[in-house]
């Protein structure tokens, strides 16, 4: 057995001999020309094919940076378009709220002008009635001291006066107490027409 382990020993043993280091001339050869065959295969259909591919890529990456650049203007485009707007509907906002405070200030002045005129009709009206309250006061007074002053006179006289003696006499009384009457607004002072 032993014998036996030393031949598979000895036949396993590598041979270094120098010319086994280097290629042989038929291998070379060969290699060559699959080199050859490879490099055409590859110049003809490969490098055709990944310049295609390139070529396409590249195309797309400048398409899309064109379409990012066109993008990016009419961005800006529309940003300068919003801005323009905003500032138009500021403007036309403060537009408004200027009419609005015009207009509020033509209604103050409206109302406060016909209020101040429905005062004065309602000043002069009363103004009115108490006049003509204080004529038929006066009237009525008037004829009451007539017929007072007409008691007054026949009962001081002792008999009566004639009709005529005693319109004069109410005519003069009454002269006089119209003179004395107050002269006024209706409001307790002095009159202020």
């Amino acid at each position: 057995m032993h014998s036996l382990i030393a031949t598979i020993y000895a036949a396993a043993e590598p041979i270094n001999d120098k010319k086994d280091l280097y290629p042989k001339l038929q291998e070379l050869i060969v290699g060559a020309i699959a080199f050859g065959v490879l490099f055409f295969f590859m110049w003809k259909w490969v490098l055709p094919r990944v310049n295609q591919v390139l070529e396409a890529r590249s195309q797309k990456i400048q398409g899309d940076l064109e379409s990012a650049e066109q993008a990016k203007t009419e961005a800006q485009k529309e940003l300068g378009d919003y801005r323009e707007q905003l500032a138009g509907a500021r403007e036309e906002a403060n537009r408004i709220i200027e009419e609005a405070r015009k207009t509020a200030e033509a209604m103050r002045q409206d109302l406060q002008k016909k209020a101040e005129e429905e005062y004065g009709a309602i000043v002069g009206r009363a103004q009115e009635q108490i006049r003509a309250e204080r004529d038929r006061v006066f009237q009525e007074l008037k004829s009451q001291v007539g017929e007072l002053s007409i008691a007054l006179a026949a009962k001081v006289v002792g008999g009566s006066l004639d009709r005529d003696r005693q319109l004069a006499l109410i005519d003069e009384y009454i002269a006089e107490l119209g003179g004395m009457a107050p002269s006024g607004n209706g409001n307790g002072g002095p009159g202020r027409e």
